[in-house]
C-alpha cells in the first residue's frame, strides 16, 4: 500500500512540475513575441487596432466606463490559460479549462502561445458589453449578432473562451476538435466552446452568428 501511495504522490508531483514548466514556456513565448512584435494583432487595444471593431463583443477589451474589474472577468492585457489567479480563467468550466490547457501544452510545443482574451464574465460585465454593442451598432437586433444577454451568454456560465493571437486561432481551428474545442460562430473565430463528441466526430458546422443559435433564443 505504501508503495502505491508513494507512486501516486510522485505522479502528482511530476504533473505539478510539468504544469509549471509548460506555464513558464508559454510565458516565455509570450514575452519573446511581445519583445519582437509588440501586442499581438489578436488582442484588444483600448484605442483601436486589429479586432477593435469587435472590442466589445468577443475579444471584450476594457469597458468604456464604470467600476468593472478583474473580479468581473475583465481582461486588459496578456493573460495565460494557466493563470489561476485571474477569475476570467479560474472561473471557467473545469472541463473546458482542462481542454484549453491541454491544447495549449501541445501548441506551445510548436512555438505557439495560446492567450485568453476573454473567458468567464460576470452578469454585470456581460450587460455592459451588450449596452455598449447596442450603442455601437445602433440596434438590439444588430448587437445580438455579437453580444448575448447575461441570461444566455456562455461566457457568464463559464462555458466559452475567446483566445488569441492569430497563430493560436489558426492552430486551434485546425487541431481543436481533438481536444473537444470548437469554434461556434462564423463571425467570431476567436470564440471556442467544449463539445466532447468533437473528439470522435469532429466539430459541427458553425452558426453564422449567435442569432442562429437556438440557445440564444430560449422559448
Amino acid at each position: 500500500m505504501t508503495s502505491v501511495v508513494s507512486l501516486a504522490a510522485r505522479e502528482r508531483r511530476t504533473q505539478r512540475v510539468r504544469n509549471v514548466a509548460v506555464a513558464a514556456l508559454c510565458s516565455a513565448l509570450l514575452g519573446a513575441y511581445l519583445l519582437a512584435f509588440g501586442l499581438p494583432d489578436g488582442l484588444p487595444r483600448a484605442g483601436g487596432g486589429a479586432f477593435s471593431q469587435q472590442a466589445m463583443a468577443g475579444p471584450a477589451g476594457v469597458p468604456a466606463a464604470g467600476s468593472l474589474t478583474d473580479d468581473d472577468g475583465v481582461i486588459s492585457g496578456v493573460v495565460s490559460v494557466f493563470d489561476d489567479a485571474h477569475p476570467a480563467v479560474s472561473t471557467l468550466d473545469p472541463v473546458l479549462l482542462d481542454a484549453v490547457r491541454a491544447a495549449a501544452v501541445d501548441a506551445a510545443a510548436e512555438g505557439i502561445a495560446v492567450v485568453v482574451i476573454s473567458g468567464w464574465r460576470s452578469p454585470q460585465y456581460q450587460e455592459r458589453l451588450l449596452e455598449d454593442a447596442v450603442a455601437r451598432y445602433g440596434s438590439k437586433e444588430e448587437a445580438a449578432r455579437w453580444v448575448a444577454t447575461a441570461e444566455t451568454s456562455a461566457h457568464v456560465r463559464g462555458g466559452a473562451v475567446d483566445v488569441g493571437p492569430d497563430a493560436a486561432l489558426e492552430w486551434l481551428s485546425a487541431n481543436g476538435a481533438g481536444y473537444g474545442l470548437c469554434q461556434v460562430y462564423g463571425n467570431e473565430p476567436w470564440h471556442f466552446g467544449y463539445l466532447p463528441d468533437a473528439v470522435t466526430y469532429g466539430c459541427p458546422a458553425m452558426y453564422t452568428d449567435p442569432t442562429e443559435d437556438p440557445r440564444m433564443n430560449p422559448p
